[in-house]
């Protein structure tokens, strides 16, 4: 079974939707089905992995972010569950990096930008948020691979409208992550409720932008 590309962007209206009953509802199922329809979306066409082997690190992150999704939504307080999630989507990270990299370079401005700020930040005010030295190592090399991902998908050389859209896409990932540390290590309130909606929008415009390059040949 094969889709035109301008079928399965406009299918995307389905995991969107998803998403949206996933946040309301907290279901796994739905959470799953975010990434997992967005999967489909993109294997199911008439030949994107066949021209673009590079499409397989993208698969590659949303199956990755499949397990974070579960080992976070059933940790129940269990920390080992927290650093099974992280280092899940630590590989949907190298994913997103293997993509970026096939289709251009890193972008070193944008990465001593990133790093200088987490860095900062991580040493001044979340490090010292989080008391156990695991949780605390696993959260540091998290920062950086997020940080790289991002600065390697600044540095994508491609049509304009896929670029801005990757961009964003992994942008949105990793300010759904700050939300998370503030909200997990930090305690800040009110930030937690943005938390769900970024990172399954993450993961349909990341969706976007890869199926608007196919578009493109």
């Amino acid at each position: 079974m094969t889709m035109s590309t301008r079928v399965r962007m406009g299918l995307l209206v389905v995991p969107f939707i998803t998403g949206y009953l996933a946040w309301k509802t907290g279901i796994l199922a739905l959470k799953l089905a975010v990434p997992g329809l967005c999967t489909l979306l993109l294997v199911l066409g008439d030949g994107p992995i066949r021209r673009h082997r590079d499409v397989g690190w993208v698969v590659l992150a949303f199956l990755a972010s499949m397990v974070g999704d579960t080992f976070l939504s059933t940790r129940a307080g269990r920390e080992s569950f927290y650093i099974a999630g992280i280092a899940a989507f630590f590989v949907a990270h190298i994913g997103y990096l293997g993509f970026a990299l096939k289709n251009g370079r890193m972008h070193g401005p944008a990465l001593a930008v990133l790093m200088a700020g987490y860095l900062g930040w991580f040493a001044l005010q979340l490090g010292p948020a989080i008391r156990s030295v695991p949780l605390k190592t696993a959260a540091l090399v998290y920062l950086l691979i997020s940080c790289t991902a991002l600065a390697a998908a600044c540095g994508l050389r491609c049509r304009l409208a896929v670029k801005t859209a990757y961009v964003a896409g992994i942008g949105l990932i990793v300010f759904s992550d700050t939300l998370i540390a503030l909200s997990d290590f930090m305690k800040v309130k009110g930030v937690s409720f943005l938390i769900l909606p970024t990172y399954y929008l993450a993961h349909i415009v990341v969706t976007w932008a890869v199926l608007k390059r196919e578009e493109a040949e």
